[in-house]
């Protein structure tokens, strides 16, 4: 190949992302660390900002350049950027596991492979929760917390906290989660956010399209392929923003709060992060190597893409068409990974599982409420449900960490105390949770291949 045939070479997606999150970090700390938001447009021109009268509010002259700088670019920007994904992620969700669903060709297979999913997902997770309070019980990071600063985070985050705890006071529980579960209205469902609710009404399409055998069916089956392909081109468009998405997200982020929260904070986050960190690396590397038959290097490898973008939105629902892509290019049957990743996304969140049950145990620890071996237990079970319940949305386990406190009596407010370096537990956790739905697809996988006709058609 001559050289002149190179030049339109262009460097790949996570390499991008990767740069932008980069450039968003470092930049962020340094306009945090030189104190350059705090100044203001009138200050720069050596004007004087008048006195306010008690409630009103600053003219944008006067208001300091990072607030109006995050106000009027960069948050909107990121937020565009995730509106314009989860605009998509409810057609694209029934579309896919309507398809994975109807290509299995027969209920048995369908079973077989549910069946494998929802073992693999509840062991996982089980492993996750289970790794996550070993290691906060030997740790006890909410022992060592200073009181004084815990008073100062949870006054600062109080309004937010008391919005969190009584989004879970209001939460479906027991019996009543499970009916939630059956849409009694799909549109409203999907109106509502309502996930689980969209994703059983499109296992019933899937199961009613393998029941039902005529070309009206056909057609509608085609229909529904054809809705896929139109919203993973869509999001295709979507993605190619993601670098400067994820630049707006880091300075945000780096800008706001620095390195200090996570220094007060340091041995929670740091029982957190390692704990994760073993999880992703470790136990699903030897998952992968015994059950899935792969190699972890490649599998890792070639996963970096979802990864990145998952760490950068804390989504993943957001992150849900890249995964999928991300699993064509690992050779992955489509039938198992349109139903694996699609389910996924919201029913296997090991991470999220793994991080509710660090955040009570270390709330418990800090409020010194002892909690015996069998509530402890009840805690790890209430977070393998909570990890497929909750939303694949930023900061989507929140309100189950407050409802899970209240049940073993540890002041649910005391959530008020990691709101601060929530944003970045939310994204590590991300990670595992969109890596490990690719690792279990993997592994479902493992001697399933699509007929050459269907790859072939698809």
């Amino acid at each position: 190949m001559s050289e002149t045939s190179n030049p339109g070479k262009k460097l790949p997606l996570h390499w991008k992302m990767a740069i932008g999150f980069a450039a968003g970090l470092i930049l962020g700390l340094i306009v945090y660390a030189a104190g350059i938001g705090s100044v203001s447009w009138a200050q720069l021109a050596g004007n004087a900002c008048p006195a306010l009268a008690p409630g009103a509010e600053l003219g944008w002259q006067c208001r300091p350049l990072l607030k109006l700088f995050t106000e009027m670019v960069t948050a909107p920007a990121g937020e565009i950027f995730l509106r314009l994904i989860f605009m998509l992620v409810i057609p694209l969700l029934f579309s896919a596991l309507v398809m994975g669903v109807s290509e299995m060709g027969d209920i048995r297979s369908f079973g077989r492979v549910g069946w494998r999913t929802l073992g693999l997902t509840v062991i996982m997770s089980g492993l996750a929760v289970v790794l996550g309070l070993v290691m906060v019980n030997i740790f006890q990071p909410g022992a060592g917390v200073d009181p004084a600063q815990a008073q100062q985070l949870m006054s600062e985050n109080a309004e937010r906290t008391q919005s969190i705890v009584a989004g879970s006071a209001h939460a479906p529980k027991g019996i009543q989660m499970l009916i939630s579960i059956v849409p009694d209205n799909v549109i409203k469902a999907a109106a509502d956010d309502a996930i689980l609710a969209v994703m059983f009404f499109a296992l019933m399409i899937g199961v009613g399209t393998v029941l039902t055998r005529s070309k009206a069916v056909d057609t509608l089956r085609e229909g529904i392929q054809g809705l896929f392909d139109i919203s993973m081109t869509l999001i295709g468009l979507v993605i190619k923003l993601a670098p400067y998405a994820v630049f707006c997200f880091m300075f945000n982020l780096a800008s706001a709060f620095g390195w200090d929260l996570l220094f007060k904070l340091a041995k929670y986050v740091a029982v957190v992060v390692a704990a994760l960190a073993i999880h992703l690396f470790v136990v699903y590397s030897l998952a992968l190597k015994f059950i899935g038959g792969r190699s972890p290097l490649e599998f890792f490898k070639g996963a970096q893409e979802a990864m990145v973008l998952a760490f950068s939105t804390a989504s993943s629902n957001a992150t849900l068409p890249t995964a999928l892509r991300v699993a064509d290019e690992l050779k992955l049957p489509r039938r198992i990974s349109r139903f694996v990743l699609t389910v996924g996304a919201t029913a296997n969140q090991n991470g999220t599982a793994l991080f509710e049950g660090v955040t009570v145990i270390f709330l418990a620890q800090f409020f010194g409420v002892d909690l015996t071996l069998g509530q402890q237990v009840m805690v790890m079970l209430v977070c393998i449900l909570g990890g497929i319940g909750t939303a694949g949305v930023p900061s989507g386990s929140l309100p189950v960490v407050a409802m899970i406190c209240a049940m073993v009596k540890v002041p649910p407010e005391g959530i008020g105390l990691i709101l601060g370096v929530n944003h970045f537990l939310d994204m590590c956790r991300t990670t595992l949770n969109v890596t490990g739905d690719i690792a279990i697809a993997a592994m479902v996988s493992r001697g399933v291949e699509d007929p050459p006709a269907e790859q072939l058609s698809d």
